[in-house]
């Protein structure tokens, strides 16, 4: 009686009766965590690769961030260059800003909450939202406005990055969805709001010898203060 007790209660820990069904309401999100968790436990030939892509994310995504910044300098456009600039500083921003709030709502890893799933990753912190969601949901909105391919490189790493930490057992799915709207809306808030000072500052360093540094259409000489037809040379296309 003792070990049908203990099994019954092990079963509900893990959102599960011990034959499989449900005993209470499983929200949506661990329906699907659960159902990518299964998935995980019948791909171990997949392991490898899915943990090898989340280890290696961040560098995907510095690497399109960066990519950003030459497309936005070949197209010579001031507000394109100002909004690749800015991506990497809303990454950053996305983090510190989904820090405080994940500690805030505390909510537990799923290996923590689940007994006897398959963990192929263990993360220490609170879970909701998630910080490489936030990142990558920033990098992603910031390249929209840049490139639209990078674009849609971005979100197609990000949605990989997104399933990689669940099929880790990392996160549950609403943390990675949570993360990446945060970290979109830090991105597009934070460029709205410095978009100006952002241009204003371009415009400065495109009179200047380090014009070079931000495009690569033809300029005026830095040292002239207009053409001769009065008229002020454009900085940018």
């Amino acid at each position: 009686m003792d070990n049908k007790v203990a099994e019954t209660i092990a079963a509900l820990s893990d959102g599960r009766s011990g034959a499989g069904a449900t005993r209470f309401p499983m929200s949506l999100d661990t329906r699907i965590f659960l159902g990518i968790n299964d998935f995980a436990r019948a791909t171990p030939w997949l392991h490898p690769v899915v943990s090898a892509y989340a280890g290696v994310a961040a560098g995907v995504f510095a690497g399109l961030a960066l990519t950003g910044v030459f497309a936005a300098r070949h197209r010579g456009g001031i507000g394109t260059m100002a909004a690749a600039l800015w991506v990497p500083v809303a990454m950053v921003l996305a983090v510190r800003v989904n820090q405080p709030l994940a500690a805030f709502l505390g909510k537990t890893r799923p290996y923590v909450s689940h007994a006897g799933i398959l963990v192929l990753g263990n993360h220490a912190g609170p879970t909701f939202p998630s910080h490489r969601a936030a990142a990558a949901g920033a990098i992603v909105a910031g390249l929209l406005l840049v490139h639209r391919y990078l674009a849609l490189a971005a979100a197609a790493a990000a949605l990989a990055l997104a399933f990689a930490d669940v099929y880790t057992a990392a996160h549950y799915p609403q943390d990675e969805l949570a993360g990446l709207i945060l970290g979109a809306a830090v991105c597009l808030i934070g460029f709205d709001l410095t978009r100006h000072p952002l241009c204003w500052s371009l415009r400065l360093l495109g009179r200047t010898r380090f014009r070079r540094l931000i495009t690569d259409t033809p300029g005026p000489d830095p040292a002239s203060t207009g053409r001769p037809d009065g008229h002020e040379p454009r900085v940018f296309r």
